[in-house]
């Protein structure tokens, strides 16, 4: 029996001045918009009919914003059954937070810090100034702001900005230590702290390309006019919301480094292969090599190791497993239920509702107060706030005088919606599989972090360097990578909080299912991202 999936009804909610259905809150990334960047309705009724309808050719005739253009992204995925494991629709995620209420008003904040903060330091969070300032602007939400806190009364703090909701993800260094360290190859001479992984004969270098610091995209609103007939016209956020496709043009530092700041994290996670993360995770693990799961059948046979079954050829098949069977139930509630709108659009929303556009030939001014659906608290324009911050470093950095969210990506935002998130979904579901296959209170036996260089690992400084555990750093790794997506813009913080607990669900749905398939007496333990245990 599948669950009832429930949206948050902004989709029926919003009118425009015509009493038309505006579906400002929805995803319409490349659809037709108007130059205040509502989506042609006609378009987005298409892409309802299709998705309620189901036929294949109904997705043909949805009408896009630019020809040659980005295509939707896959919105029959969701529409996929599976042989084993849930299928995409039997498993579902709450209401999104609404473009009315605080919670997202909160979200939207941290996103615009998490922008500004892109080339600070993890490790300077303790002593930046602007991460101060983050931490008292996140903590005026109060309860409204959902990401993790600390002491009493509960607050943000420099340790827990910008991270995880498990105690794993608050415990240490921000970067998961499966995102740094390598493994031991005594042939070569490498250790963990050479950040080189066993790949077979080959080797995995943990150090990654990075995009080049202070470089944002999508800060201009629309083309300056005139544009001369036949030029191409300069990126713009109105131009990638029709579906102008700007893949490819990012900018690129050829020197590779330790992920050391937000936008080293936000490139990974634009070029990773889905699991390559948890895939590397895995292959660290088996040759380290950690205990095993308690319930391991193989951990009391006097006579026999674990393979296809309960060992490593088993776990690493599984990740790929799980990963496909994530990404279509995720798809589901992006395309089938939610359809909530991303981050850069409503980065859109803002700068339109308090700036208005001016008249240009053909198109007459739009005076500001276009969508007061917007919460209030995240329209504070006040000198030296967040928004002044925003439409400051945009003026300065880009010479665009604007509110828009600045994307770490050329092209901004893929054509899927917001919510849930494919990576976090990802993240759920094999971490999920690592944390059953794995003794997740295994502590590790040193922390390293990044040099100066960012070409080096060095132990974390004393004292102490914190105990941390194989449970805690993947809980953490889940979180480094949806949360990478977050600092890159394009998605929400509740993107990430769901969409992990969506991926768990289909992890150990399909566990449950498997286990009267195997000939061996096992019992797998997981603790769960909300630190209640079970047994499978």
């Amino acid at each position: 029996m599948h669950p009832e999936h429930r949206s948050n009804s902004e989709e029926s909610d919003y009118r425009n001045a015509s009493n038309e259905l505006s579906y400002i809150a929805n995803y319409s990334k490349a659809f037709p918009h108007s130059r205040t960047g509502e989506v042609d309705g006609n378009s987005y009724r298409a892409l309802v009919h299709a998705v309620d309808g189901g036929d294949p050719q109904l997705f043909e005739l949805i009408p896009l914003g630019t020809p040659a253009g980005l295509d939707l992204t896959n919105p029959q995925a969701g529409l996929a059954f599976d042989l084993e494991g849930p299928d995409a629709q039997a498993v579902t995620v709450p209401p999104a937070p609404r473009l009315d209420s605080r919670e997202n008003a909160a979200e939207m904040a941290e996103l615009y810090w998490m922008a500004l903060m892109r080339d600070v330091r993890f490790a300077n969070y303790g002593t930046a100034s602007i991460a101060g300032d983050a931490v008292a602007h996140l903590n005026s939400f109060g309860q409204d702001f959902r990401g993790p806190k600390e002491g009493t009364p509960p607050a943000v703090t420099r340790q827990t900005l910008f991270r995880g909701f498990t105690p794993g993800d608050l415990r240490g260094p921000y970067i998961s230590q499966f995102l740094l360290i390598g493994n031991a190859d005594p042939a070569l001479g490498l250790g963990p702290e050479d950040g080189f992984i066993r790949y077979g004969t080959l080797l995995i270098d943990q150090r990654s390309r990075r995009a080049v610091p202070g470089k944002d995209y999508l800060t201009r609103y629309e083309a300056p006019p005139p544009a001369p007939a036949g030029a191409p016209l300069p990126p713009n956020w109105l131009a990638a919301q029709n579906g102008a496709d700007y893949r490819d043009t990012d900018v690129i530092d050829p020197n590779r480094r330790f992920i050391r700041t937000l936008r080293d994290l936000a490139t990974y996670v634009h070029f990773d292969a889905l699991y390559e993360a948890y895939l590397n995770a895995c292959l660290i693990l088996l040759s380290t090599p950690a205990p095993l799961d308690q319930g391991n059948p193989y951990n009391r046979s006097q006579t026999q190791d674990g393979f296809g079954t309960f060992g490593g050829p088993h776990v690493l098949s599984l990740l790929t497993e799980v990963a496909t069977r994530a990404l279509k139930a995720v798809w589901y509630q992006k395309w089938g239920v939610h359809r909530r709108i991303r981050p850069e659009e409503f980065g859109g929303r803002i700068h339109v509702h308090l700036r208005g556009l001016p008249a240009r030939p053909g198109y007459p001014a739009v005076p500001p107060g276009r969508f007061p659906q917007i919460h209030p608290d995240i329209l504070d324009t006040t000198p030296g706030g967040l928004l002044d911050r925003v439409r400051a470093r945009n003026l300065a950095s880009f010479g665009n005088d604007t509110y828009l969210l600045p994307q770490a990506f050329a092209e901004g935002a893929p054509t899927h919606p917001a919510y849930g998130a494919g990576h976090a979904t990802v993240s759920g579901a094999c971490v999920t599989i690592l944390k059953a296959f794995f003794d997740e209170s295994y502590e590790l036996p040193a922390v390293y972090v990044p040099d100066a260089t960012g070409q080096n690992l060095q132990l974390q400084p004393a004292p102490p360097a914190p105990k941390l555990t194989v449970g805690g750093e993947l809980d953490k790794l889940a979180a480094n990578i949806a949360l990478g997506r977050n600092a890159a813009g394009v998605h929400w913080r509740s993107d990430y909080t769901e969409s992990v607990l969506l991926g768990e669900q289909i992890a150990m749905g399909i566990l449950e299912e498997q286990k009267a398939t195997y000939n061996e007496h096992h019992h797998l333990t997981i603790r769960r991202f909300d630190g209640t245990g079970i047994a499978i």
